[in-house]
């Protein structure tokens, strides 16, 4: 099945080549330096899908990462000089999301808070390259390659909502099952809970998971998201069997908030949900 889709990413805007070409830069770089894409994410603080991201062209390099890898890769400069380039680059960006999407999606960008409630999947924000690639790969109908491919880049892109200053405020409250589903094998599995950990120690982002074993739940009507957009009253965003809907109703917004509030009243700390997922992660 072939998707009509926006370009990825930045084809729209013509920032396509320099990100493409900053990429192939970073790679050679790094591999003069015989850094693995692990080995030098931890050394920049970003993890290897991170890294495999920037280096393909999908994910934008920010100016705070070029001016942290110059150094580390002995660019001699090299990386500091394409910064007002990239900069400009960021702010001609426009969302690469289908039509029906983008208002969302342009809201997630800029919001000030983000709050989601995962019942049944890894949120998209928190999935690793290979997660999205298997998630999307299984999809019904199937998709094409192509297609496959664009909607990985795309989520890859959202991802940087984590390192945008000033930072949003995250919250998660994920059902224990989402942790237990190994997606992709138990190698990937693994990769996928690990960078569950990783996102967890940001100091804006708190991570907690709804045991299974609870006898009561406030919320079996499904998976959602709240966020409070830039200069704007908070909304909430649902999406079942592909059918989006986006609600501004505030009563309507202060129930869904009431419901997420008593889940996070219910579901482990984020202290005690980290623990779980090491357990779980020794496990495997």
């Amino acid at each position: 099945m072939r998707e009509q889709r926006p370009e990825t990413p930045a084809e729209a805007d013509g920032t396509t080549e320099l990100f493409s070409a900053l990429g192939r830069m970073l790679r050679l770089l790094r591999e003069r330096k015989e850094l693995t894409q692990k080995e030098f994410g931890q050394m920049v603080g970003y993890g290897p899908d991170q890294i495999s991201a920037m280096e393909r062209g999908v994910r934008v390099p920010r100016p705070e990462f070029l001016e942290k890898a110059d150094p580390l890769l002995d660019a001699g400069g090299l990386l500091k000089e394409v910064i007002p380039d990239v900069e400009r680059a960021m702010s001609k960006t426009r969302t690469r999301h289908p039509e029906w999407y983008r208002s969302y999606a342009a809201m997630e960008a800029e919001a000030v808070e983000l709050h989601h409630y995962s019942c049944y999947a890894m949120q998209g924000l928190l999935q690793t390259e290979d997660h999205a690639r298997a998630v999307f790969a299984k999809r019904r109908p199937f998709l094409d390659e192509e297609t496959i491919e664009k909607r990985v880049a795309d989520r890859l892109s959202r991802q940087q909502v984590f390192e945008r200053r000033p930072a949003p405020i995250v919250s998660y409250v994920l059902e224990e099952v989402v942790l237990d589903r190994p997606i992709g094998g138990r190698r990937m599995h693994a990769d996928q809970l690990r960078h569950l950990l990783q996102v967890g120690r940001m100091r804006n982002v708190e991570i907690q998971v709804m045991p299974t074993e609870l006898v009561e739940h406030p919320n079996m009507d499904g998976a959602f998201n709240l966020l409070v957009p830039k200069g704007h009253g908070q909304v909430a965003y649902t999406e079942i069997q592909g059918y989006p809907r986006l609600i501004t109703d505030p009563e309507e917004v202060r129930k869904i908030a009431d419901r997420y509030g008593i889940m996070r009243a219910m579901a482990l700390t984020p202290a005690e949900s980290r623990t779980l997922i090491e357990k779980k992660l020794e496990e495997l």
